[in-house]
């Protein structure tokens, strides 16, 4: 038999195992732990599945839906899932650290290397981007009154590839090791002769799959905003978030193509011998600088707008108040996008342009500050004179705006080249990045999952649990990353394993703190929602509004019917629902109701997410017959679907019917509460509207509201 031909380049020592028994170390150790921990957790899944005889519902209702809310579900779920790994490799990268003064610690430099290279990988590519995505995902069609996304398969099919790449990432740990050459994949550090072996691939791959996701998922929220908005929703009618949601989608379309065609080409160059990037042969590494911050720094936005939408949702849902400044937003937000195409340079400007290119991109830098700092004061004056509620999602809003801001002056500060060249490639690098990522995108996730879980589940999560994982976030972030600016400033470098200045330890030992305090804050989240599932009959909240919302989400039951909407909304204002609760119109019965057409479930999507992973692990270990097959089976599902003519089925407006009016049953027989309620298990999902309490306006039992869907 030819081994190499059926399994290319895997060998045993390829095995993660291999090294603690051939080199035992506590390095090797950790590996081996890791990696048995993987395989064990992919046993217990399958284990569980079997057991409780999950397999047919998982595959029936969830891999083969393309329906845009449990797409968007799967989405944050692969988020978290790869956030476990990530935060406990971030824990391990401090623990290293602070261990590492003055000796080698307990990592090995390759070891080390590896960690913050996936920890890096993971956070931008399969944590922030899936989270960003699946939120988008549920509320953004929900908020514009359409019924699905334009393209629901190709929706799916971005999920898919999303998670064979994270896929690719998590085999890693068992099979062979990951790069070393950090999220950013430098070459030529990672060509062909400066690292060789199977690590580079890996991230090639898995990065890639994740791109094309991701640029596909653009083209189709663009055109979904675009061309399925309910009557009545014109673009200054929209809420925040679908401004939001429709920069970001149109910053994926352009950015993400710089990244594919960047690791392609790195690809080519490891592969085939190309010379794009590398030393000789008319190759140039600042080509790949070019491409890959052309979109790196998009990046930042495609991450921070969505959670600039969910701010802008959490401030005004809590405070009891419209947004301010709802136009100035908006205009805000396009500058911003417009302005994210402008300032790529700034992240290499010591990589030898002249003073004048640097000068221009540290202008720029400085001008996208203007539109950020518009959306802060909006923030807090929509919050004056407001009934701030400090719920869960509040509490992280108030926390983002503080640290937010430090952070963005920071920013300022490495806008200026002369200070840049000071501080680059320090840990003060690392503290700024990760002081706009966490407070902003990571908590405006966290706040976004507590203000809408209730709609996707129905039910709330438990507010006390809620708030226990805020107090270990908040501070834990701040001890974890504030230490590194003073670090910096003292010259420690990033991506570095140990340390000789004995003067580093005291701040390695805050950083650490920290950290537990996030791995801490990270466990009561998913202890609140295990308590919140157990409880859930005491947190119910069917009826749709818990928290007195504005847009037409909260309008329908949760979870929401396959068709979301009974009868496409009419809308006449930018707070429909608010509207037509203060106008008591809010629930009442359509005229006359259709029979309504979705999309079919198929397994084209799971397939071609399966298929893809095997052709990627085949380029990684050039096992070419897997890549081969893989390709082609690819396709002929492609192939396949394209000739399918059966791939809608039609819901009788009678069941429609049915649905509807019982749901509009039950708000009418259930007693409206007040925001002081809001907590308790009176709150079924029938909200006062804040403008109504105390009054006549206070809904009974008895009062017949309702929206004209």
């Amino acid at each position: 038999m030819n081994w190499e031909l059926i399994f290319g380049q895997i060998t045993w020592n390829s095995f993660v195992f291999a090294g603690a028994i051939e080199n035992p170390s506590l390095s090797e150790f950790i590996a081996s732990g890791a990696g048995t921990v993987a395989v064990l957790g992919a046993l217990a899944s399958v284990i569980l599945l079997t057991v409780k005889r999950w397999w047919v519902p998982l595959w029936r209702d969830w891999l083969t839906s393309v329906d845009h809310k449990k797409v968007g579900i799967m989405y944050i779920v692969t988020a978290l899932v790869m956030f476990a790994r990530a935060v406990i490799e971030g824990a391990l990268m401090r623990a290293q650290q602070l261990s590492a003064v003055d000796n080698s610690g307990f990592l090995s430099a390759d070891h080390f290397g590896q960690l913050f290279s996936t920890h890096g990988t993971i956070m931008i590519f399969f944590v922030a981007m899936p989270f960003i995505t699946g939120l988008m995902n549920y509320v953004m069609p929900l908020q514009i009154g359409a019924r699905d996304v334009s393209f629901p398969l190709l929706n799916a099919i971005s999920l898919m590839l999303t998670i064979a790449g994270a896929i690719l990432i998590m085999v890693s740990l068992v099979i062979g090791q990951f790069s070393t050459g950090g999220w950013t994949a430098y070459p030529p550090f990672t060509g062909i002769h400066f690292s060789p072996g199977q690590g580079v691939d890996y991230w090639i791959w898995a990065v890639s799959l994740g791109s094309i996701g991701s640029t596909l998922t653009g083209l189709n929220f663009a055109v979904t905003i675009y061309k399925k908005r309910c009557p009545g929703m014109t673009l200054f009618r929209m809420p925040l978030f679908c401004w939001t949601t429709l920069c970001t989608s149109i910053l994926m379309i352009f950015a993400m193509a710089p990244l594919t065609a960047a690791t392609i080409m790195l690809a080519l160059d490891r592969y085939a011998g190309f010379h794009f990037f590398t030393n000789g042969a008319g190759g140039n590494m600042m080509n790949y600088a070019n491409l890959f911050w052309l979109f790196g720094h998009p990046e930042v936005y495609i991450l921070i707008l969505p959670a600039f939408g969910v701010w802008s949702e959490v401030v005004a849902t809590f405070s009891s108040k419209r947004i301010y400044g709802y136009t100035s937003l908006v205009y805000a937000t396009m500058c911003i996008a417009v302005l994210s195409f402008a300032v790529w340079l700034h992240h290499f400007f010591t990589m030898g342009q002249s003073a004048n290119v640097n000068a221009v991109f540290g202008i720029a830098t400085m001008v996208i500050g203007v539109p950020t700092g518009v959306k802060v004061y909006d923030w807090l004056l929509t919050m004056v004179g407001g009934r701030i509620r400090f719920t869960t999602p509040m509490l992280f809003h108030i926390n983002f705006l503080l640290t937010f801001i430090l952070g963005g002056m920071t920013g300022v500060l490495l806008a200026n080249p002369g200070i840049d060249f000071q501080v680059h490639n320090t840990l003060f690098l690392v503290a700024h990045f990760h002081n706009m990522i966490i407070p902003g995108v990571l908590f405006g996730m966290f706040a976004a999952v507590q203000f809408w879980f209730p709609k996707a589940f129905g039910f709330r999560l438990h507010e006390g649990l809620g708030r226990a994982s805020f107090w270990c976030f908040a501070p834990g972030f701040l001890l974890a990353f504030f230490p590194l600016y003073w670090l910096g400033m003292m010259g420690a470098t990033r991506r570095t394993y140990m340390w000789t200045d004995p003067a580093y330890l005291p701040w390695l030992a805050l950083a650490m703190a920290g950290a537990v305090l996030i791995l801490t804050g990270f466990a009561l989240m998913v202890t609140q929602i295990v308590v919140s599932v157990r409880r859930r009959a005491e947190l119910a909240a069917p009826l749709g509004d818990p928290w007195d919302g504005r847009a037409l989400e909260w309008s329908i039951p949760s979870p929401p019917p396959d068709w979301n909407f009974a009868v496409l909304p009419e809308v006449s204002s930018r707070h429909p629902f608010y509207e037509a609760k203060k106008a008591g119109t809010a629930y009442r019965s359509p005229t006359a109701y259709e029979d309504i057409e979705v999309p079919r479930n198929t397994a084209t999507a799971p397939l071609i997410g399966l298929f893809a992973c095997a052709w990627a692990f085949g380029l990684v270990w050039h096992i070419w017959w897997l890549v081969v097959v893989s390709f082609v089976l690819m396709w002929a599902v492609v192939i396949a679907r394209s000739f399918a003519s059966d791939t809608e089925e039609i819901i009788p407006a009678a069941t429609v019917k049915a649905a509807n009016e019982a749901f509009l049953a039950a708000v009418r027989a259930t007693p409206g509460v007040t925001r002081d309620q809001e907590m308790t298990a009176a709150n079924r999902g029938r909200a006062v509207p804040e403008s109504l309490e105390g009054g006549a306006g206070v809904l009974s039992s008895g009062a017949t509201v309702g929206v004209s869907r």
